[in-house]
Protein backbone atom coordinates (compact mmCIF):
# COMPACT_ATOMS: atom_id res chain seq x y z
CA UNK A 1 0.00 0.00 0.00
CA UNK A 2 3.15 2.61 1.30
CA UNK A 3 4.98 1.64 -2.38
CA UNK A 4 1.82 2.42 -4.25
CA UNK A 5 1.15 5.99 -2.76
CA UNK A 6 5.55 6.66 -2.64
CA UNK A 7 4.92 5.89 -6.99
CA UNK A 8 1.70 8.10 -6.99
CA UNK A 9 3.73 10.61 -5.17
CA UNK A 10 6.82 10.14 -7.34
CA UNK A 11 4.25 10.48 -10.80
CA UNK A 12 2.34 13.20 -9.52
CA UNK A 13 6.01 15.39 -8.98
CA UNK A 14 6.84 14.16 -12.56
CA UNK A 15 3.80 15.21 -14.13
CA UNK A 16 3.94 18.47 -12.06
CA UNK A 17 7.88 18.89 -13.51
CA UNK A 18 6.84 18.55 -17.13
CA UNK A 19 4.01 21.03 -16.66
CA UNK A 20 6.20 23.87 -15.58
CA UNK A 21 8.96 23.10 -17.91
CA UNK A 22 6.57 23.17 -20.55
CA UNK A 23 5.22 26.52 -19.38
CA UNK A 24 8.43 27.79 -19.47
CA UNK A 25 9.09 27.18 -23.05
CA UNK A 26 6.14 28.37 -24.13
CA UNK A 27 6.53 31.93 -22.07
CA UNK A 28 10.38 32.00 -23.78
CA UNK A 29 8.83 31.19 -27.11
CA UNK A 30 5.96 34.12 -26.65
CA UNK A 31 8.76 36.39 -25.40
CA UNK A 32 10.91 36.23 -28.59
CA UNK A 33 7.81 36.46 -30.96
CA UNK A 34 7.07 39.89 -28.79
CA UNK A 35 10.93 40.87 -29.36
CA UNK A 36 11.22 39.94 -32.86
CA UNK A 37 7.41 41.82 -33.33
CA UNK A 38 8.89 45.05 -31.74
CA UNK A 39 11.87 44.73 -33.68
CA UNK A 40 10.26 44.89 -36.88
CA UNK A 41 7.87 47.57 -35.27
CA UNK A 42 10.76 49.42 -34.55
CA UNK A 43 12.36 48.96 -38.15
CA UNK A 44 9.23 50.00 -39.85
CA UNK A 45 9.11 52.74 -37.68
CA UNK A 46 12.58 53.99 -38.51
CA UNK A 47 12.23 53.17 -42.04
CA UNK A 48 8.86 55.58 -42.35
CA UNK A 49 10.46 58.23 -40.66
CA UNK A 50 13.76 57.71 -42.93
CA UNK A 51 11.23 57.41 -45.74
CA UNK A 52 9.53 61.09 -44.64
CA UNK A 53 12.87 62.47 -44.47
CA UNK A 54 13.70 61.27 -48.32
CA UNK A 55 10.67 62.57 -49.31
CA UNK A 56 11.02 65.90 -47.87
CA UNK A 57 14.40 65.89 -49.03
CA UNK A 58 13.34 64.25 -52.30
CA UNK A 59 10.42 67.26 -52.38
CA UNK A 60 12.87 69.86 -51.70
CA UNK A 61 15.24 68.99 -54.52
CA UNK A 62 12.29 69.49 -56.75
CA UNK A 63 11.40 72.84 -55.58
CA UNK A 64 14.62 73.50 -56.24
CA UNK A 65 14.55 72.10 -59.47
CA UNK A 66 11.64 73.35 -60.73
CA UNK A 67 13.07 77.09 -59.10
CA UNK A 68 16.38 76.69 -61.00
CA UNK A 69 14.31 75.86 -64.41
CA UNK A 70 12.48 78.79 -63.35
CA UNK A 71 15.05 81.18 -63.02
CA UNK A 72 16.78 79.93 -66.46
CA UNK A 73 13.81 80.74 -67.66
CA UNK A 74 13.75 83.93 -66.50
CA UNK A 75 17.51 84.50 -67.25
CA UNK A 76 16.48 82.98 -70.89
CA UNK A 77 14.08 85.20 -71.68
CA UNK A 78 16.32 88.20 -69.94
CA UNK A 79 19.66 87.24 -72.28
CA UNK A 80 17.11 87.39 -75.24
CA UNK A 81 15.41 90.64 -74.55
CA UNK A 82 18.87 91.91 -73.93
CA UNK A 83 20.12 90.36 -77.42
CA UNK A 84 17.13 91.39 -79.06
CA UNK A 85 18.23 95.23 -77.62
CA UNK A 86 21.87 94.63 -78.90
CA UNK A 87 20.82 93.76 -82.02
CA UNK A 88 18.55 96.73 -82.61
CA UNK A 89 21.11 98.64 -81.30
CA UNK A 90 23.64 97.11 -83.84
CA UNK A 91 20.91 97.90 -86.35
CA UNK A 92 20.56 101.46 -85.83
CA UNK A 93 24.17 101.49 -85.95
CA UNK A 94 24.59 99.62 -88.71
CA UNK A 95 22.35 102.13 -90.78
CA UNK A 96 24.03 105.08 -89.46
CA UNK A 97 27.16 103.51 -90.85
CA UNK A 98 25.74 102.78 -94.10
CA UNK A 99 24.44 106.09 -94.50
CA UNK A 100 27.78 107.52 -93.64
CA UNK A 101 29.17 105.80 -96.00
CA UNK A 102 26.64 106.62 -98.76
CA UNK A 103 28.17 109.83 -100.96
CA UNK A 104 25.08 112.47 -101.75
CA UNK A 105 24.89 113.20 -104.91
CA UNK A 106 22.19 116.32 -106.11
CA UNK A 107 21.20 115.10 -110.15
CA UNK A 108 19.17 117.02 -112.56
CA UNK A 109 18.06 115.84 -115.61
CA UNK A 110 15.54 117.74 -118.27
CA UNK A 111 11.93 116.66 -118.63
CA UNK A 112 12.25 114.18 -121.92
CA UNK A 113 13.89 111.52 -123.64
CA UNK A 114 17.30 113.15 -121.41
CA UNK A 115 16.32 112.43 -118.09
CA UNK A 116 14.51 109.05 -119.04
CA UNK A 117 17.33 106.91 -118.27
CA UNK A 118 17.26 107.72 -115.00
CA UNK A 119 13.74 106.79 -113.95
CA UNK A 120 14.50 103.19 -112.76
CA UNK A 121 17.85 104.92 -110.79
CA UNK A 122 15.14 107.69 -109.34
CA UNK A 123 12.98 104.65 -107.85
CA UNK A 124 15.56 103.00 -106.23
CA UNK A 125 17.14 106.23 -104.92
CA UNK A 126 13.54 106.56 -103.40
CA UNK A 127 13.04 102.70 -102.37
CA UNK A 128 16.96 104.03 -100.04
CA UNK A 129 18.91 100.82 -102.39
CA UNK A 130 21.23 102.66 -104.23
CA UNK A 131 24.88 102.58 -103.30
CA UNK A 132 25.04 106.01 -103.27
CA UNK A 133 22.40 109.16 -101.90
CA UNK A 134 20.81 110.89 -104.89
CA UNK A 135 18.89 113.87 -104.93
CA UNK A 136 17.09 114.11 -108.22
CA UNK A 137 15.66 117.79 -109.56
CA UNK A 138 13.90 117.34 -112.75
CA UNK A 139 13.51 120.61 -115.10
CA UNK A 140 11.73 121.91 -118.08
CA UNK A 141 14.12 124.37 -119.06
CA UNK A 142 17.80 124.00 -119.72
CA UNK A 143 19.02 127.24 -117.98
CA UNK A 144 17.52 125.91 -114.19
CA UNK A 145 19.93 123.35 -114.81
CA UNK A 146 22.75 125.52 -116.25
CA UNK A 147 22.41 127.93 -113.31
CA UNK A 148 22.41 125.26 -110.80
CA UNK A 149 26.00 123.40 -112.61
CA UNK A 150 27.55 126.86 -112.53
CA UNK A 151 25.97 127.60 -108.80
CA UNK A 152 27.57 124.06 -107.86
CA UNK A 153 23.91 123.14 -106.61
CA UNK A 154 24.03 120.31 -108.93
CA UNK A 155 26.85 117.39 -109.04
CA UNK A 156 25.50 115.29 -111.90
CA UNK A 157 23.04 116.51 -115.07
CA UNK A 158 21.30 114.95 -117.80
CA UNK A 159 21.71 118.14 -120.41
CA UNK A 160 21.92 118.61 -124.28
CA UNK A 161 25.33 118.36 -125.85
CA UNK A 162 25.98 121.28 -127.50
CA UNK A 163 25.24 122.81 -123.73
CA UNK A 164 27.72 120.80 -122.13
CA UNK A 165 30.27 121.92 -124.49
CA UNK A 166 28.66 125.49 -123.54
CA UNK A 167 28.79 125.17 -120.02
CA UNK A 168 32.63 123.46 -120.17
CA UNK A 169 33.83 127.05 -122.06
CA UNK A 170 31.63 129.35 -119.49
CA UNK A 171 33.25 127.47 -116.54
CA UNK A 172 36.49 127.36 -117.95
CA UNK A 173 36.26 123.68 -117.52
CA UNK A 174 34.53 123.32 -114.26
CA UNK A 175 32.47 120.59 -116.16
CA UNK A 176 33.42 117.50 -117.86
CA UNK A 177 31.27 114.54 -119.62
CA UNK A 178 31.44 111.23 -118.26
CA UNK A 179 28.73 109.32 -120.99
CA UNK A 180 26.62 110.09 -123.62
CA UNK A 181 22.56 108.94 -122.35
CA UNK A 182 20.47 109.42 -125.77
CA UNK A 183 21.27 109.72 -129.36
CA UNK A 184 19.22 111.05 -132.43
CA UNK A 185 15.39 111.53 -131.23
CA UNK A 186 14.78 113.20 -134.60
CA UNK A 187 12.21 111.98 -136.89
CA UNK A 188 10.92 113.57 -140.28
CA UNK A 189 7.47 112.72 -140.69
CA UNK A 190 4.09 113.27 -142.89
CA UNK A 191 1.12 112.70 -143.52
CA UNK A 192 1.24 111.25 -146.84
CA UNK A 193 3.17 108.75 -147.97
CA UNK A 194 5.73 110.23 -150.56
CA UNK A 195 8.97 110.64 -148.67
CA UNK A 196 11.33 107.39 -148.21
CA UNK A 197 15.04 108.63 -148.60
CA UNK A 198 16.59 112.05 -147.45
CA UNK A 199 16.64 113.13 -151.53
CA UNK A 200 12.91 112.72 -151.77
CA UNK A 201 13.27 115.89 -149.38
CA UNK A 202 14.04 118.36 -152.52
CA UNK A 203 11.88 120.88 -153.69
CA UNK A 204 9.61 120.16 -150.64
CA UNK A 205 8.62 122.08 -147.23
CA UNK A 206 10.10 120.80 -144.24
CA UNK A 207 8.39 122.59 -140.64
CA UNK A 208 9.98 122.40 -137.62
CA UNK A 209 10.90 124.12 -134.59
CA UNK A 210 14.44 124.81 -133.49
CA UNK A 211 15.61 127.37 -135.34
CA UNK A 212 19.65 128.16 -134.22
CA UNK A 213 19.76 125.46 -132.05
CA UNK A 214 20.75 121.71 -133.13
CA UNK A 215 17.62 120.57 -135.02
CA UNK A 216 18.40 123.55 -137.11
CA UNK A 217 22.30 122.33 -137.37
CA UNK A 218 21.63 118.81 -137.70
CA UNK A 219 18.64 118.66 -140.33
CA UNK A 220 21.39 120.91 -142.14
CA UNK A 221 24.20 118.89 -141.86
CA UNK A 222 22.02 116.10 -142.89
CA UNK A 223 21.00 117.43 -146.18
CA UNK A 224 24.58 118.41 -147.01
CA UNK A 225 25.47 114.78 -146.24
CA UNK A 226 23.15 113.66 -149.51
CA UNK A 227 24.14 116.54 -151.82
CA UNK A 228 20.87 118.65 -150.84
CA UNK A 229 21.43 122.62 -150.18
CA UNK A 230 19.50 123.60 -147.20
CA UNK A 231 19.23 127.25 -148.44
CA UNK A 232 18.16 126.32 -152.21
CA UNK A 233 16.99 122.83 -152.91
CA UNK A 234 13.94 122.68 -150.26
CA UNK A 235 12.18 125.64 -148.02
CA UNK A 236 12.43 125.43 -144.15
CA UNK A 237 10.08 126.69 -141.98
CA UNK A 238 10.59 127.08 -138.28
CA UNK A 239 7.84 127.11 -135.76
CA UNK A 240 7.81 128.10 -132.35
CA UNK A 241 6.17 125.39 -130.46
CA UNK A 242 5.57 121.87 -131.58
CA UNK A 243 1.99 122.27 -131.23
CA UNK A 244 2.33 124.67 -134.24
CA UNK A 245 3.78 121.54 -136.78
CA UNK A 246 1.18 119.29 -135.32
CA UNK A 247 -1.26 121.73 -136.04
CA UNK A 248 0.11 121.55 -139.45
CA UNK A 249 0.08 118.79 -139.84
CA UNK A 250 -3.34 117.83 -138.48
CA UNK A 251 -4.77 119.90 -141.85
CA UNK A 252 -2.65 119.21 -144.17
CA UNK A 253 -3.02 115.77 -146.23
CA UNK A 254 1.05 116.06 -147.93
CA UNK A 255 2.71 118.17 -145.28
CA UNK A 256 6.45 116.84 -143.71
CA UNK A 257 7.91 117.85 -140.48
CA UNK A 258 10.78 117.36 -138.82
CA UNK A 259 10.26 116.74 -134.89
CA UNK A 260 11.74 115.43 -131.93
CA UNK A 261 10.43 112.64 -129.69
CA UNK A 262 8.17 112.17 -127.88
CA UNK A 263 6.60 114.98 -129.74
CA UNK A 264 6.71 112.49 -132.93
CA UNK A 265 4.26 109.92 -130.33
CA UNK A 266 1.98 112.54 -129.36
CA UNK A 267 1.09 114.03 -132.86
CA UNK A 268 0.66 110.40 -134.39
CA UNK A 269 -1.36 109.32 -131.00
CA UNK A 270 -3.73 112.20 -132.32
CA UNK A 271 -3.30 112.28 -135.80
CA UNK A 272 -3.60 108.96 -137.69
CA UNK A 273 -2.78 110.35 -140.94
CA UNK A 274 0.89 111.06 -139.79
CA UNK A 275 3.63 108.49 -140.04
CA UNK A 276 7.49 108.12 -139.81
CA UNK A 277 9.04 108.95 -142.88
CA UNK A 278 13.09 108.87 -142.01
CA UNK A 279 15.23 108.79 -138.85
CA UNK A 280 17.50 111.08 -138.61
CA UNK A 281 20.12 108.72 -136.65
CA UNK A 282 20.34 106.41 -139.13
CA UNK A 283 20.05 108.09 -141.95
CA UNK A 284 23.34 110.58 -140.19
CA UNK A 285 25.00 107.04 -139.27
CA UNK A 286 24.87 105.72 -142.74
CA UNK A 287 27.18 108.19 -143.84
CA UNK A 288 29.40 108.37 -140.98
CA UNK A 289 30.29 105.14 -139.68
CA UNK A 290 32.20 106.74 -136.91
CA UNK A 291 29.97 109.09 -135.71
CA UNK A 292 25.91 110.19 -134.84
CA UNK A 293 23.46 112.33 -133.53
CA UNK A 294 24.19 112.88 -130.28
CA UNK A 295 21.01 114.53 -128.50
CA UNK A 296 21.69 114.14 -124.48
CA UNK A 297 24.88 113.48 -122.23
CA UNK A 298 25.45 113.52 -118.41
CA UNK A 299 28.03 115.55 -116.95
CA UNK A 300 30.05 116.28 -113.75
CA UNK A 301 30.81 119.00 -111.45
CA UNK A 302 34.93 118.69 -111.88
CA UNK A 303 35.44 119.37 -108.39
CA UNK A 304 32.88 116.73 -107.62
CA UNK A 305 34.46 113.95 -109.83
CA UNK A 306 38.13 114.53 -108.30
CA UNK A 307 37.05 114.40 -104.66
CA UNK A 308 34.87 111.23 -105.22
CA UNK A 309 35.31 109.21 -108.34
CA UNK A 310 34.31 106.06 -106.65
CA UNK A 311 31.10 107.38 -105.96
CA UNK A 312 30.52 108.73 -110.04
CA UNK A 313 32.01 105.63 -110.75
CA UNK A 314 29.05 103.67 -108.57
CA UNK A 315 26.83 106.46 -109.98
CA UNK A 316 27.53 105.39 -113.51
CA UNK A 317 27.11 101.63 -112.77
CA UNK A 318 23.81 102.18 -111.76
CA UNK A 319 22.40 104.45 -114.45
CA UNK A 320 23.32 101.72 -116.83
CA UNK A 321 21.58 99.26 -115.33
CA UNK A 322 18.89 102.03 -115.39
CA UNK A 323 18.96 102.59 -119.43
CA UNK A 324 19.02 98.89 -120.01
CA UNK A 325 15.95 98.40 -117.16
CA UNK A 326 14.05 101.24 -119.68
CA UNK A 327 14.78 99.64 -122.57
CA UNK A 328 13.93 96.22 -121.84
CA UNK A 329 10.62 97.27 -119.29
CA UNK A 330 8.91 99.58 -121.72
CA UNK A 331 5.49 99.68 -119.71
CA UNK A 332 7.08 99.89 -116.36
CA UNK A 333 9.46 102.30 -117.35
CA UNK A 334 6.53 104.18 -118.86
CA UNK A 335 4.99 104.15 -115.63
CA UNK A 336 7.90 105.55 -113.89
CA UNK A 337 8.27 108.20 -116.40
CA UNK A 338 5.11 109.72 -115.76
CA UNK A 339 5.41 109.21 -111.76
CA UNK A 340 8.96 111.00 -111.49
CA UNK A 341 7.59 114.27 -113.97
CA UNK A 342 8.97 113.74 -117.00
CA UNK A 343 6.18 113.07 -119.50
CA UNK A 344 2.73 110.95 -119.93
CA UNK A 345 2.97 107.14 -119.61
CA UNK A 346 0.77 106.60 -122.34
CA UNK A 347 3.05 108.53 -124.17
CA UNK A 348 6.35 107.28 -123.02
CA UNK A 349 5.50 103.87 -123.79
CA UNK A 350 5.09 104.46 -127.60
CA UNK A 351 8.03 106.98 -127.32
CA UNK A 352 10.89 104.67 -125.52
CA UNK A 353 11.71 102.54 -128.35
CA UNK A 354 12.25 105.54 -130.65
CA UNK A 355 14.19 107.63 -127.88
CA UNK A 356 17.65 105.76 -128.65
CA UNK A 357 18.15 105.69 -124.63
CA UNK A 358 21.71 104.57 -123.91
CA UNK A 359 25.07 105.26 -121.83
CA UNK A 360 28.27 105.40 -124.04
CA UNK A 361 31.09 106.03 -121.95
CA UNK A 362 34.88 106.43 -122.26
CA UNK A 363 36.62 106.60 -125.51
CA UNK A 364 33.49 105.74 -127.79
CA UNK A 365 31.95 108.55 -125.75
CA UNK A 366 34.50 111.10 -126.74
CA UNK A 367 34.94 109.99 -130.49
CA UNK A 368 31.46 110.57 -131.18
CA UNK A 369 31.23 113.66 -129.32
CA UNK A 370 33.93 115.05 -130.49
CA UNK A 371 32.44 114.54 -134.22
CA UNK A 372 29.00 115.67 -133.47
CA UNK A 373 30.33 118.93 -131.79
CA UNK A 374 32.42 119.38 -134.72
CA UNK A 375 29.43 119.56 -136.75
CA UNK A 376 27.98 122.42 -134.90
CA UNK A 377 30.88 124.40 -134.48
CA UNK A 378 31.87 124.49 -138.43
CA UNK A 379 27.93 126.08 -139.24
CA UNK A 380 28.09 128.21 -135.81
CA UNK A 381 30.65 128.20 -133.09
CA UNK A 382 28.27 129.85 -130.62
CA UNK A 383 26.52 126.73 -130.41
CA UNK A 384 29.02 124.71 -128.84
CA UNK A 385 30.49 127.78 -126.51
CA UNK A 386 32.43 129.66 -129.02
CA UNK A 387 35.58 126.63 -129.25
CA UNK A 388 35.81 122.70 -128.95
CA UNK A 389 36.34 121.38 -125.80
CA UNK A 390 40.06 120.69 -124.73
CA UNK A 391 40.56 116.72 -124.06
CA UNK A 392 40.36 117.21 -120.52
CA UNK A 393 36.20 117.58 -120.91
CA UNK A 394 36.63 113.95 -121.29
CA UNK A 395 36.49 112.12 -118.59
CA UNK A 396 37.87 108.49 -120.24
CA UNK A 397 37.91 105.82 -116.82
CA UNK A 398 40.37 103.35 -118.59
Amino acid sequence: MKVKIERLKDNLLISIIIILAVTVLIGCTKDNKEADLNNHTGEETVISEEDKDDDKIAADNTDNTDAGKSKNADSQDDMKEDNKKDNMENSKEDNIESNKEKTEINIAALKGPTGMGMVKLMEDAEAGITTNDYKFTVAGEADVISTGLIKGEFDIAAVPCNLASVLYNKTLGKIKLIGINTLGVLYIVETGNTVNSVEDLKGRTIYSTGLGTTPQYTLNYLLSLYGIDPQKDLTIEYKTEATEVAAILENADDAVAMLPQPYVTTVMMNNDKVRIALDIEREWTAQNNNSGVVTGVVVVNSEFLENNPEAVEKFLAEYELSTDFVNNEVDIAADLVEKHGLFKAAVAKKAIPYCNITLIRDSEMKEMVQGYLSVLYEQNPNAVGGSMPGDDFYYVHE
